[in-house]
Order: C-alpha cells, then sequence, then structure tokens
C-alpha cells in the first residue's frame, strides 16, 4: 500500500513539473514570505473556498436552476443505459487489466488520496511555488465540497449497488447498508476532481487528455468492479467538474494566489436535447 501511495505522489509532483514548456513551472519564485505564512494563506483559501462553493446555490438564478434541473433531467435519461452498460462492462472484465482496476481502486481511495495531494501540497510550500500551492488548494477544497455533497447524497438517496443482486431503481433512503450506497460514486469524485484541477494549469491538449485519461481509470474500474452504475459514475464527474470551476474562478477573482493566468480554454454546459445529453465542453 505504501508503494502505492508513493507512486500517486510521484504522478503528482511529475503532473506539475514543465511538460514539452507547459504552464505548471515548479522554479521557485523569490518569496520573503515565511513558510508559516503561506501555509495561513492557504488554509484561509482552502476554507474560503469550500465555504464560497457550498454557499452558490443561495445566489442561483432562474438559469442555474435550469442546469441543476437538466442535470437531473440527463441522470434520468442515461439510466436506460445503466443494465446495458452494467452488462457489457462484465461480459469484459476478464479482457481488463487487473493492475489498472488496482490503481483506479488505490488512486480513488481517500487515504491514498489525500495522502498523494498531501505530498504535492507539501511540495509546493517547501519550495514557495504558488502555482502548485494552489493547485493542491483548489484540489483539496473541491474534494472537501464534492465529499460532502456525495456523503449526503449517497446516504439519503440509498440506491442499490448492482454487485447487490438489486434492481439499478431499488432504493432505501437513509439505509445503513453498504449495498444501498450506490449514488454516486466517491471514488469518481475524487478521481475526476485531481485530474480536472491538474489539467486546467496546462495549454496543451495532448497534456490534458493524459491527465483525464488517468483520472477516468477509477470510474472505469467501478464499473468493472461492479461497484456503480453508469449514472452514479456520470453524475459524479459532472458535480465534480462544476465545484472545480466554481472554486478556481473564486480563487482567480480573488487574486489568493500571484502567477500569470491563462486564458479559459474550455468552457463547460449542460446540454439537454433529442440527439445530445450530458456535459459539453467548447473549445
Amino acid at each position: 500500500m505504501k508503494t502505492r501511495v508513493i507512486i500517486l505522489i510521484l504522478f503528482l509532483v511529475f503532473a506539475s513539473k514543465p511538460v514539452v514548456a507547459q504552464s505548471l513551472d515548479t522554479t521557485p519564485k523569490k518569496d520573503t514570505s515565511s513558510i508559516w505564512q503561506l501555509a495561513k494563506h492557504d488554509f484561509r483559501y482552502t476554507i474560503k473556498g469550500v465555504g464560497h462553493s457550498l454557499t452558490r446555490p443561495l445566489h442561483w438564478k432562474g438559469n442555474d436552476f435550469a442546469k441543476l434541473g437538466i442535470l437531473f433531467a440527463s441522470t434520468a435519461a442515461l439510466s436506460l443505459a445503466d443494465n446495458p452498460v452494467r452488462d457489457f462492462a462484465q461480459n469484459n472484465r476478464a479482457d481488463f487489466p487487473k493492475a489498472i482496476r488496482d490503481f483506479g481502486w488505490y488512486f480513488g481511495s481517500p487515504q491514498n488520496y489525500f495522502m498523494a495531494n498531501a505530498g504535492l501540497y507539501s511540495f509546493g510550500l517547501l519550495t514557495k511555488n504558488e502555482k502548485v500551492r494552489k493547485t493542491s488548494i483548489l484540489i483539496i477544497s473541491s474534494s472537501i465540497t464534492t465529499g460532502l455533497i456525495q456523503s449526503i447524497t449517497k446516504t439519503a438517496i440509498g440506491r442499490a449497488r448492482p454487485g447487490s443482486d438489486l434492481d439499478h431503481l431499488d432504493f432505501s433512503p437513509f439505509s445503513s447498508e453498504a449495498r444501498y450506497h450506490s449514488f454516486p460514486s466517491g471514488h469518481t469524485v475524487l478521481s475526476v476532481t485531481m485530474a480536472h484541477a491538474i489539467a486546467k494549469q496546462f495549454d496543451n491538449i495532448w497534456v490534458k487528455v493524459g491527465i483525464y485519461t488517468v483520472g477516468a481509470i477509477p470510474p472505469i474500474s467501478r464499473l468493472i468492479d461492479d461497484a456503480h452504475w453508469i449514472t452514479d459514475v456520470a453524475f459524479s464527474a459532472v458535480v465534480s467538474i462544476v465545484v472545480v470551476d466554481c472554486i478556481d474562478n473564486y480563487l482567480n477573482a480573488k487574486e489568493a494566489y500571484d502567477y500569470p493566468k491563462k486564458k479559459k480554454q474550455i468552457s463547460w454546459n449542460l446540454r439537454f436535447g433529442a440527439n445530445q445529453i450530458g456535459l459539453v465542453g467548447t473549445f
């Protein structure tokens, strides 16, 4: 287990290094602030970021509630694919590499996830690197928010897991049984949150694709392991992306971290129509 955690930390550190002159520069900047002052600054903005994201619904307007309705409608429509996708995943389970499945489980496990991010943050703090610190704070504040959302939702909805011999439309709200804790997917929430937060720091589309590919392993492995339905995974991914973007915009607006900001590369929108459904990114 320790070996896997070390691998995750190394992945995050190397993902934060320049790749063909990419934007996440790890060269320490001259900073007269002490490590303790920087840590206090980061802790303050972690709390503020979580508070901002959790209170955003209080400021929503008509269009925001419409997007929420689209998300729920899209999830309901996608539920028609729950059983077909499950059948496909289970029929091809033997062909899916066990090493990748194991990586997906460990990468999305909370204890390994937060230890890996602690390694990333420590690196940024000790080198006084603004961008690495900001990326780590974006990850942790987004993870706290999405973690709270998924924990409350998982218990309140009480959806049956696919591997429990129950139907995808079986529910037992507020059940303490693990077999009724399928929606949403915790592994997906954490892995997509981290992947999206890191990918936002790069300009090169192929680097982004590589990061998102790694982030997609835990959701796919959970489908292969028969632990979640496709709707659990899809809903979790959308929520994670929305929360990361929300907190990232807040940190940028407050100019919490001093480094050149790149222009927004992708605009994410929820779409629901006759021939398309889900989250659409416009380049």
